[in-house]
């Protein structure tokens, strides 16, 4: 396929989080909180403070979602970080554009169904586009780079957390849907983007591969492997392969493509890692030990 123009591929990826923030947000105002069904993170936190204070979703959202931000702004990248801002900032637009709008349903099986069915893809269509609608992401990855407690699982804890705390709140039922509903999204998810859970392998064939092994190292705290080899036409190579998370993979190829724009890049799914994989903090501990 095509590359496209940076300020066109700019122009899209923008436009892109735009549908995907007012996707997910339509889920919440018109699927989710007219049954006082939680969504995981930030917005599930944000729904329960605004049943109990009435305090408008778009602020709860936008207010506990910029601590995230602030912590994660120094660690993952300024292009991850604008993104995200940006996708934030229109979901609460649109929370509000939505709130007055007649509820699509007050059955909660045709709640958790359809609402968990558009938040996913909204959701999913953020996180393809480079973005991000929930704060404690930003955290589940520097606890994964400071700890290597997998961000899947990191967030999963969050969740059972929110779950618990809504069980006390508004009931056992309330609860369980609100777990239903978050399998549902996760597994759209999967579909419009990648696992939360899982790990992604990317193999880079470049002829540029210190540049880009030491971009990584710096932008990303990943280390590389590199092997040689030679292809049937292009000749000698250097081939780089090194595994990150789903949210990494968009800063990936940024980052290559502004090394080597002809790099031949794969990405992979990881359904387990035995070992211990090297990052960039574990190596500081060494230099400075």
């Amino acid at each position: 396929m095509k590359e496209l123009p940076p300020k066109l591929q700019l122009f899209l990826d923008f436009l892109m989080l735009t549908v995907g923030a007012a996707i997910a947000a339509f889920a919440i105002e018109e699927f989710l909180v007219p049954c006082t069904i939680l969504d995981g993170g930030v917005i599930g936190i944000g729904i329960m403070v605004n049943n109990l204070t009435h305090i408008p979703l778009s602020i709860l959202t936008i207010v506990l979602n910029i601590p995230f931000l602030l912590i994660g702004s120094r660690k993952l990248g300024v292009t991850f970080i604008v993104k995200s801002g940006y996708a934030m900032a229109m979901f609460s637009i649109f929370l509000e554009v939505f709130a007055p709008w007649v509820n699509a349903t007050d059955q909660y099986l045709l709640a958790v169904c359809f609402g968990g069915v558009i938040l996913g893809a909204g959701v999913g269509l953020v996180i393809r586009f480079g973005g991000c609608l929930d704060g404690t992401e930003t955290v589940a990855i520097l606890i994964n780079r400071k700890f290597k407690l997998p961000v899947g699982q990191t967030v999963l804890i969050f969740n059972v957390i929110i779950y618990i705390v809504a069980a006390l709140l508004f009931g056992f039922d309330r609860a369980m849907y609100s777990l239903l509903t978050y399998f549902v999204t996760s597994k759209i998810i999967d579909k419009v983007e990648t696992g939360l859970e899982q790990a992604k392998a990317a193999m880079i064939i470049t002829d540029e591969g210190k540049e880009i092994a030491d971009q990584i190292y710096q932008k990303l705290g990943r280390t590389v492997t590199m092997l040689e080899g030679e292809g049937l036409i292009s000749g000698k190579k250097v081939v780089l392969y090194c595994v990150l998370n789903r949210l990494e993979i968009y800063e990936l190829k940024r980052l290559i493509k502004e090394v080597d724009m002809s790099a031949f890049i794969t990405v992979s799914d990881v359904s387990e890692i035995i070992g211990k994989h090297i990052k960039k903090t574990a190596i500081e501990d060494v230099v400075n030990s």
